[in-house]
């Protein structure tokens, strides 16, 4: 072995698994990132900007060493509403401006408090989404324009299909898409050798082959080119800041995008044993990814737990795997472009109705009922207001919800009464004693007997407000007034 051999390995000890990783990620991403932007109403190519970025420069940077970057579907919903309301121009001020938001945030080491948030409210985020992603694309797999509302979408579904099966081109569309969906859902049962090409790969190569061989009259992806669809944003379009909406959807993109990677980062390091995910400085990665998606006008980039896990699976030991996947991206995009023109919609589609089928936590609801209900309660009600009115109220529905029930148990608290009928009426409060609940301790308190002693416990208390504290010493007062024994308070 030569010199220049050692030294190589000795850099890259781990580039032989890195780069077979890379390899497996690639082709996991490939799909992922055309069907995502097709599915935002975005030429195909930005997806895989985003994918390059995602891959090369947020790869590149500290955080968390395995997580792969890209465009994802959690955010196909709002992308697809913004770039309705406000134009595709200012996609890219949007992006821009949530990267700049999320260095920002970095720096300030806010990263951590994310971590905060009710899991509740993140994943009926991600269920609301995968709903309206799943409603959405059952359009496409027909071959027919989705209605803009999330309510509309799934009410006019029925109507829809009904009028599908009158057409063949439609329901050539629609067997596509079913199958692509079958695939995606059996491909876990097939042999290991067969598994070692990625299930969203092998769905796809198989439709477009299907669509090709058939002769189906399905629709195929639009391609520009990559230079073509890079859409810088102009310095007139940064002038639509100053709209309440936009900088609430800059809002909407920063919060969500944000806790969708760091949350993607706390389940990614529980599927290795290498080294932590430090939150602000990926948080800053993701920040700086952003920024440069939006200076290229391309779609908005977390990380993302399919590409993730595939990456760690798949043996990947240091973070040369996501990079070297963002290459292979880049030369596709540059070497390749026009073979995106043969996949086929509805096959895309299926792969999206498969990937928000897997953001609705079906089983996570059922366990959380049987546990916890006021958590599922708020998952549910996040999830049905994001489909009922949009994305970011429907975020701080749920938000408000979870504070809201942090303050009811907060303030929750119990009065436990032991009267013998003779000697001093024992009364012991524990809990938080909070002035949200201090009309109810007071109405327990003042239906004590008024000619007996009391004994007032107050060593089962976990809190107790300056309000409480002033308003029992009031009552302590007031009790022993009346001629019995000074009422004897017990602190903890």
């Amino acid at each position: 072995m030569t010199t220049s051999q050692n030294t190589r390995i000795s850099r890259f000890p781990h580039l032989k698994e890195d780069f077979a990783a890379s390899l497996v990620v690639f082709l996991v991403a490939l799909p992922l990132c055309v069907g995502v932007a097709v599915a935002s109403g975005v030429p195909a190519e930005l997806g895989l900007i985003t994918g390059i970025v995602g891959g090369i420069v947020t790869g590149l940077m500290r955080g968390s060493s395995l997580q792969v970057s890209g465009p994802a579907a959690g955010l196909t919903v709002l992308v697809f509403e913004a770039v309705r309301e406000f134009g595709l121009p200012a996609l890219g001020v949007i992006v821009l401006v949530s990267g700049a938001l999320q260095i920002t945030m970095g720096v300030l080491k806010l990263g951590r408090y994310f971590r905060a948030i009710s899991v509740s409210v993140v994943e009926g985020m991600l269920a609301g989404i995968g709903l309206v992603l799943i409603a959405g694309q059952l359009y496409s797999l027909i071959g027919t324009k989705a209605p803009e509302s999330g309510l509309g979408k799934i009410a006019g579904l029925p109507e829809a299909f009904v009028d599908a099966a009158g057409s063949t081109a439609a329901l050539s569309s629609l067997a596509l898409g079913a199958g692509t969906i079958a695939v995606l859902v059996l491909w876990k049962r097939m042999p290991a050798k067969v598994r070692t090409v990625p299930g969203p790969l092998a769905a796809v190569g198989l439709a477009t082959a299907a669509a090709l061989v058939l002769d189906l009259p399905v629709a195929t992806v639009e391609v520009k080119g990559l230079l073509d669809s890079i859409q810088p944003p102009s310095l007139g379009a940064f002038g639509e800041l100053g709209s309440i909406g936009l900088l609430g959807t800059v809002v909407a993109f920063t919060l969500i995008a944000s806790a969708e990677s760091l949350f993607s980062a706390a389940a990614v390091d529980r599927l290795h044993d290498g080294p932590r995910t430090e939150y602000d400085k990926e948080l800053i990665a993701q920040g700086a990814g952003n920024t440069i998606c939006g200076a290229l006008g391309a779609l908005p980039m977390t990380a993302v737990i399919v590409r993730s896990a595939a990456n760690v699976q798949a043996g990947a030991r240091t973070k040369a795997s996501r990079v070297l996947h963002g290459v292979w991206l880049l030369l596709f995009a540059a070497l390749f472009p026009d073979l995106l023109a043969y996949i086929p919609i509805p096959a895309l589609a299926g792969i999206l109705v498969h990937a928000g089928a897997k953001l609705v936590p079906v089983r996570a609801i059922a366990s959380l009922w049987r546990e916890h209900r006021g958590e599922a309660l708020i998952l549910v009600a996040t999830a049905v207001s994001i489909v009922a009115v949009s994305m970011f109220e429907g975020v701080l529905i749920g938000l408000a919800l979870a504070v809201a029930k942090t303050a009811w148990e907060a303030s929750h608290i119990k009065l436990e009464v032991i009267d013998k009928g003779a000697g001093p009426v024992q009364a012991y409060l524990s809990g938080n004693a909070t002035f949200l609940r201090l009309p109810k301790i007071l109405d327990s308190l003042e239906s004590l007997p008024q000619d007996r002693p009391v004994e007032l416990d107050l060593s089962g208390l976990h809190h107790l407000d300056h309000a409480c504290r002033t308003a029992l010493e009031s009552w302590a007062e007031r009790h022993s007034a009346v001629g019995t024994e000074p009422v004897r308070v017990t602190a903890g």
